[in-house]
């Protein structure tokens, strides 16, 4: 995986003219939050399972993932590959301190290393945070060797990961979303 498309956490590192324009949150509502309440319960599950699940027509779950997918609330349908049960159990977290004005630099910098699985801009004491992982300590190294190598990289910072206290999740945070509306599909009612 790569870090300008970092999907396996639903986020990628991009370039700061991008990242000035905003875009609208998606407006969902009670039905939009059942399809995605499902998607997430039951990951294996296509349109007519989920249709039958949250009791509305086919089509209208099609056409409600469809808007989903344009709006970017759905940004990938990649597995959640877990790289500790693959084999890469040294993981860490590293901030970068970098150049002025290199993050477009840095992004393909960062992009090139393998052993980096994600990477975002931050505020604070660094500029960027990453995600790395390795099978072992020296792999995890020549990670952080590759990182400091950069040309972009002016002082980093890591913290090796011991164990996860709360792995990634999104449905608790969706799950506190207020419904824009309640939904106009036939025949859906909300079963909760």
């Amino acid at each position: 995986m790569s870090c300008a498309d970092c999907l396996a956490w639903g986020h990628r590192l991009i370039a700061p003219e991008e990242a000035a324009v905003s875009r609208t949150p998606a407006r969902l509502d009670e039905l939009d939050l059942a399809i995605l309440t499902a998607m997430h319960e039951h990951q294996k599950a296509g349109i007519l399972e989920l249709s039958r699940r949250t009791r509305v027509a086919r089509a209208t779950v099609q056409s409600r993932i469809s808007r989903m997918e344009e709006a970017g609330v759905i940004a990938s349908y990649d597995p959640q590959i877990d790289v500790t049960a693959a084999g890469f159990d040294v993981q860490a977290f590293v901030t970068l301190e970098i150049a002025q004005g290199a993050l477009d630099t840095l992004a393909a910098e960062l992009d090139a290393i393998p052993g980096v699985l994600e990477a975002y801009a931050t505020t604070g004491t660094g500029d960027v945070l990453c995600r790395i992982g390795a099978d072992s300590h020296a792999g995890l190294q020549a990670v952080l060797l590759s990182i400091d190598r950069t040309s972009s990289v002016v002082r980093s910072h890591s913290v090796i990961v011991l164990s996860t206290v709360v792995p990634r999740r999104t449905l608790p945070l969706l799950r506190t979303l207020t419904p824009t509306t309640t939904s106009k599909a036939p025949a859906y009612r909300d079963p909760h």
